[in-house]
């Protein structure tokens, strides 16, 4: 349980002071070995397996580049606008803590790969927003600290400390903006969407699968508060490790509402670390932050200088995807849906799925209906994503070629997604296990009919007097009788056609 923090109301805050922020986001790159030995990176594989005396900082071991992982860092500089430095040195940030078995990080410190770069970022209401990008850079991940124990599962109050090496030495890219100014009120909403677009564009780069859950992307989130009027900005703090765009939100606007209160009780901001809290959206402190002098930053000798050839550079930005943004502006064009209806889509990760659904031979509107219907409710009752539901856009697609054909009717085929959803298998076998093919013997149909319009005389009458809108009553009639298995429109053809009456 957090300690209650004094908090300013967002507006009285925001009336007062201008937020400034900068936001440092660590992606997990997705290759086969670490970034400076042959080790494996494949998850959830035996703690400490995946080591060697590289990565475990014995003596004596000689680190060397991974290849991919500069190309990766490359990819991403291009795509976030950046120069790619002609000439790069890596650096050893030196600091103790027990998940780093070197006692130094290997990272970049003034000679990062990438640099002077930006993202556009589009908020809810369409407004298009560029963050400004410091640098981007590669370096190593740290291993894992599980501590055993305590209530919360951080060091205080732990009896012990369990740390696996696995992590240690994966490669990361350490994208930092410059400073954001001018957002204003806005400036949580900016941090969600900047964060968001990102991930978009990593997992478009193919350079990682950039799953925050998984911590594959992680944020930091640096916050400090100005008086309207004043260009200095104020003392920071960095929320830490920040690992879902709703929370990296919250952290923002919990700091500029926790900030505002202190400066106007007359407190100081302490410049420090701080640890987010997912159950309730508050902060709490961690350690003071240290500069970057404390780190004892030097040239790193067992590894020569990057120096990527332009020729490479060129390649890679010849070969780099549709951009997110843009991507999304085609698809918007091409699904013929509303900028409203878009952002919908792209905040409930919808938009590959529903493209692999029309790829699967869906009609766009059928995969957009079914996916933003049906199985958006289920996802948001049962609390998962849309892509951990189970249900695969080639069952979708099914789905939607039955109600083409006819074989089903919508409510059928909600039964036959519920069906699939429990697990009992394809769309075509949920079908035939619960018997849910739409009735189209005109026989049956007929008979159905026939019961209807002898069972609600007095309604029969109502349409041979030309009251032709009662016919829905007999319509859900024969719906009921036949479980809603019967094609309604053919149904209301058979009735009007009973009665005499013209449709």
């Amino acid at each position: 349980m957090t300690a209650v923090i004094d908090l300013e109301s967002y507006e009285d805050a925001l009336a007062t002071y201008d937020p400034v922020m900068g936001l440092e986001v660590h992606v997990e790159l997705g290759t086969k070995t670490k970034m400076f030995c042959g080790c494996s990176t494949e998850l959830k594989q035996d703690a400490n397996s995946q080591t060697c005396p590289v990565c475990l900082g014995l003596p004596g071991a000689l680190p060397v580049v991974n290849e991919i992982g500069v190309e990766s860092a490359i990819k991403i500089g291009l795509a976030l606008n950046c120069e790619i430095a002609e000439w790069c040195r890596f650096a050893r940030k030196n600091y103790f803590y027990p998940d780093m078995p070197k006692n130094f990080q290997t990272s970049q410190y003034d000679e990062p790969i990438a640099f002077d770069g930006y993202l556009d970022v589009q908020l809810e209401d369409g407004e298009i927003f560029r963050v400004q990008i410091e640098r981007a850079h590669m370096e190593e991940d740290t291993g894992k600290s599980t501590h055993v124990g305590g209530a919360t599962g951080r060091i205080h109050g732990a009896s012990h400390s369990l740390l696996d090496y696995n992590r240690a030495g994966i490669p990361l890219i350490e994208i930092v903006t410059k400073p954001i100014e001018g957002a204003g009120a806005r400036a949580p909403e900016v941090a969600k969407a900047y964060v968001a677009e990102l991930r978009e564009l990593i997992k478009a780069l193919g350079v990682s699968e950039a799953r925050m859950e998984m911590g594959q992307m992680r944020c930091d989130v640096n916050l400090s508060l100005r008086p309207h009027g004043r260009e200095a900005f104020g003392t920071r703090s960095e929320t830490k490790n920040v690992n879902s765009l709703r929370s990296v939100e919250r952290a923002a606007r919990f700091e500029i509402q926790r900030h505002a209160a202190v400066l106007n009780s007359g407190g100081t901001i302490v410049q420090e670390t701080r640890h987010f809290h997912e159950e309730d959206g508050s902060t709490t402190a961690g350690r003071i932050k240290d500069n970057a002098e404390d780190y004892r930053y030097f040239p790193e000798p067992d590894l020569v200088p990057v120096a990527p050839a332009r020729d490479w550079v060129e390649e890679l930005r010849g070969g780099l995807p549709e951009l997110p943004r843009l991507r999304r502006a085609r698809l918007k064009e091409e699904w013929g849906v509303n900028e409203h209806d878009m952002q919908s889509i792209l905040n409930a990760g919808a938009v590959e799925l529903i493209v692999a659904t029309i790829d699967a031979g869906a009609p766009a509107d059928q995969a957009r209906k079914w996916w933003m219907g049906e199985l958006a409710r289920n996802a948001n009752e049962t609390g998962r994503g849309l892509d951990e539901l189970g249900v695969t856009p080639a069952q979708v697609a099914r789905v939607a070629e039955l109600v083409a054909s006819g074989d089903l009717n919508d409510k059928l085929a909600r039964q036959v997604l519920e069906g699939v959803l429990a697990g009992e298998g394809d769309p075509d076998a949920v079908v035939e296990k619960r018997g849910l093919k739409v009735v189209s013997d005109e026989g049956a149909l007929s008979t159905a009919v026939d019961e209807a319009i002898a069972g609600n005389a007095a309604i029969a009458d109502k349409i041979r007097g030309g009251k032709v809108a009662a016919a829905g009553a007999l319509v859900g009639a024969v719906m009921k009788a036949t479980r809603g298995q019967a094609d309604a429109a053919r149904v209301r053809e058979l009735i009007l056609e009973k009665l005499g009456v013209e449709g």
